[in-house]
Order: structure tokens, then C-alpha cells, then sequence
């Protein structure tokens, strides 16, 4: 049997789970129905054990578009939706529509995860969602040609750049002209919100909004770091960077026309396929710091929250609960290759026999850094608009780095100027 739910947005396909309808019926939004979407399976599993009834709601691949049927979904205070899959940045932006998880789940059910997921899932005071699987920036780079031309992995922003440079410069001596020091995200959207957060964190110069709502971009460390990264354009990173999202830059470096590229941990599968250029040539790294900072990677991933509008909160959390514990995260990273949210399948042999490559992503996941979306809640989209702009002068030339950080603060204060 297969029904829809239908909304002005667009469609979104209920497939109902045939089980004994007994205690309550949930409605859970899922991703996009995909190969590599477990939610629909994991749902299954638990109301087949629990006796609930389960539909499966697909929703849109899109980030955007899924964010925008949510916001349409919780403003209009629907029932439709029990359960929903909520991007790392949505929790401020959608708390006031999320019941609080402490209320309702049992002792013991939020220990164990990383401490700044659960930090950035928290809003005033309320715990609004759970983290599910979670990302990090990386440094991704060619060991082959490090090897070849006696360097060293760069643990510093500057010691990449010098590095980047050298190598690519001999690179096109001997006939390789399309070689490039390194690429990164330099469009002007979210991706260069969390590029920047990045430089700037990294040289200890602040999250541009403080776990307080202070806004601290405008300090010594912040401009040094974006001056640092506004050097590279035309010299180590091609023009055409400004204009990268996250699929620009892995085919550059896939291409082998990079020494250096920043991204997340999916390009690691997708590099290594068989037929790549790069297949067996590259390694990851944490990314550099800064002088006097540490390396910085910024946190992406996806959590689970209940509506406060459900008829059956309580069964709701319930699988919230049963979706993020760590039997079900250790099936996710072994089936998927999701990063789990506890640190302790981070040494499971199980894990590491399947996904070698999550042992080594633990260093880098446990320093992640939330960009500032709990703490500026609704307005988050409006001050990462501001920050990825405004950095996006600095690359363009628009303006000097002392000039975007010095605009960023009026523009990021006004923001705040009531309080987030």
C-alpha cells in the first residue's frame, strides 16, 4: 500500500511499515529514500520488536528544500511528522518546534556521545535532538608527491601554503600545467562559512559568535588567518576557486591536479575507486593551525528530533533513542560508512575491520567545532550569509581582510543587537 501526503511544497511519499497497529502510529521523515538511506530499515527493525505502526516519510535530497518542508511542516504545528532527520545547523533554527528529549527519554540514554554534538543539539537550556552520524573537515593530499619531493605533511596554515607552493610550482616545470597547491569551498554559500570558521578558529580568533552570543570576529587572529587565505587565490589555488562548492574541488583533486584539497570525508570511498587517477595516492590529515591555534575541523552531520506537535512524543523519543544508540550507529558505520556520534565505536574492531578509515577520523571528530547555528537560532541563515560574503570580499579582492572582519562585526551585531 503506498499513500502521499501532500503539501502546497511538494510531495513526499508515505511507505507504511504492515505491522500490528497497537500502542501508536508514527510517522518518521527519513532522507531521500536513497541506496545509502538506513533510516527506513532501522525504523522497521524497531517497531517490529516494539509493536508500533511506522510510516516512512521520504523527503527531498536537497538540504534547502528539506529545511524549507520542515519549516512549512512545524509552522503550520502539523501532525503529519512524529520523528524528523535535522542537519547539524537546524537545531536553533527549528528548537522552538522540537520537544525537549530530557523530558521524555529514559536514564543513560544521552551519555556516550561527543560532548559538542550534544552541545550543539542543546538550545537554552533544552536538549532538541541526538546526533546520528556526524563529518569533518579534512586535509586531503598526495603522499605520492609529498614522497617524491622530500616534504613533510604540513601541520601549520602557513606550512601548507609554503608546501602547496613549492610543489606546485615544480609540478608545471616538468609539463604538468594544470597542477594546483590546493582547493578548498570558496563560493559564496555554506561551504565557505564552515572553510572560514575553519582559518579563523584555527588561529584562535573565535567562532565569529561565542557560545554566549558575543560577536568576536573582529580581533588580530581573525584577520591574520582570512589575509592568510585571501594569499592563496592566483597563487596556490586557481581563480576559478572562489566559485567551489564541495563536488568542484574533489574533481580537481581526483583529476590529480591538486597537492592540497580541504573537504569532507566522503571524497575518501569516491578517490579511491578503482580507475582514479589518485587511487592509492592520497592520505587524510587534521587540518593546520594556526601560529599559536590548533587545528580546527568544522562539524557537519545529521541528528534526530521529535516534533512537539506529535500526537505520541514519548513513543517518538522512544525511537529517536533507538536510532542513535550505539548498536544501531555500529550497524551504520559498518553497512554505510557513517562516522559514529560515540566515541567508543571509534575503537570497535568490528567498525575498523569494515571501515578502516573511521579509525582515523577520531582525533579530527572529537575536535570539531559546531558553527555558531545554536546560539544565533533563527538567524543563523542571515549571519551565515554575512560571514560567507563578507569572506568572499576578502577573496575577491573587494575588500582587505581588516575590512571584511570589520564589516562582519556591524553586520553580525545588528543581527544580535536583540539578542538572538
Amino acid at each position: 500500500m503506498r499513500s502521499t501526503l501532500k503539501t502546497p511544497l511538494l510531495l513526499m511519499t508515505l511507505l507504511p511499515v504492515a505491522l500490528p497497529a497497537l500502542a501508536a502510529e508514527i510517522t518518521v521523515a527519513c532522507g531521500d529514500g536513497g541506496a545509502a538511506d538506513f533510516c527506513p530499515a532501522l525504523a522497521q527493525r524497531w517497531a517490529e520488536a516494539n509493536g508500533h505502526q511506522v510510516n516512512i516519510v521520504t523527503t527531498p535530497a536537497s538540504p534547502t528544500e528539506k529545511l524549507s518542508l520542515y519549516q512549512q511542516l512545524l509552522g503550520s504545528q502539523s501532525r503529519d511528522v512524529d520523528v524528523l532527520m535535522v542537519d547539524i545547523v537546524w537545531p536553533g533554527l527549528l528548537a522552538e518546534h522540537l520537544v525537549d528529549l530530557n523530558e521524555y527519554l529514559p536514564e543513560g540514554a544521552t551519555e556516550g556521545f561527543i560532548p559538542s554534538l550534544m552541545d550543539n543539539n542543546t538550545v537554552q537550556g533544552k536538549l532538541v535532538a541526538l546526533p546520528w552520524f556526524t563529518d569533518a573537515g579534512l586535509l586531503y593530499y598526495r603522499h605520492d608527491l609529498l614522497e617524491q619531493y622530500g616534504e613533510e605533511v604540513p601541520h601549520s596554515w602557513q606550512a601548507l601554503t609554503d608546501t602547496a607552493r613549492r610543489i606546485q610550482n615544480a609540478e608545471r616545470e616538468a609539463g604538468n600545467e594544470r597542477m594546483h597547491g590546493f582547493v578548498f569551498q570558496g563560493r559564496a554559500y555554506e561551504g565557505l562559512t564552515t572553510n572560514a570558521l575553519e582559518w579563523v578558529a584555527s588561529y584562535g580568533g573565535g567562532t565569529f559568535v561565542d557560545a554566549d552570543g558575543q560577536v568576536t570576529v573582529n580581533n588580530p587572529q581573525a584577520v591574520e588567518a582570512l589575509a592568510l587565505a585571501a594569499s592563496w587565490i592566483g597563487d596556490i589555488s586557481p581563480e576559478g576557486v572562489r566559485n567551489y562548492m564541495e563536488e568542484e574541488a574533489r574533481g580537481v583533486f581526483q583529476a590529480g591536479n591538486a597537492v592540497f584539497m580541504r573537504n569532507w570525508p566522503y571524497a575518501w570511498s569516491l578517490g579511491q575507486a578503482d580507475g582514479t587517477p589518485i587511487q592509492h595516492k592520497f592520505s587524510v590529515a587534521p587540518l593546520p593551525s594556526g601560529p599559536e591555534g590548533q587545528s580546527v575541523a568544522t562539524l557537519g552531520g545529521w541528528n534526530w528530533a521529535v516534533s512537539r506537535y506529535s500526537a505520541h512524543p514519548d513513543v517518538a523519543a522512544e525511537l529517536v533513542a533507538y536510532l542513535t544508540a550505539e548498536a544501531q550507529q555500529k550497524a551504520h558505520a559498518i553497512e554505510f560508512g557513517r562516522n559514529p556520534t560515540r566515541p567508543a565505536l571509534y575503537e570497535d574492531d568490528e567498525v575498523l575491520a569494515a571501515q578502516p578509515f573511521i579509525g582515523e577520523l577520531y582525533e579530527t571528530v572529537m575536535k570539531g567545532v559546531p558553527r555558531p547555528a545554536s546560539v544565533t537560532g533563527s538567524a543563523y541563515p542571515r549571519v551565515s550569509n554575512a560571514v560567507f560574503n563578507r569572506m568572499h570580499d576578502a577573496l575577491s579582492g573587494n575588500m582587505t581582510a581588516e575590512q571584511a572582519v570589520q564589516q562582519l562585526e556591524g553586520e553580525l551585531s545588528r543581527l544580535g543587537r536583540r539578542g538572538w
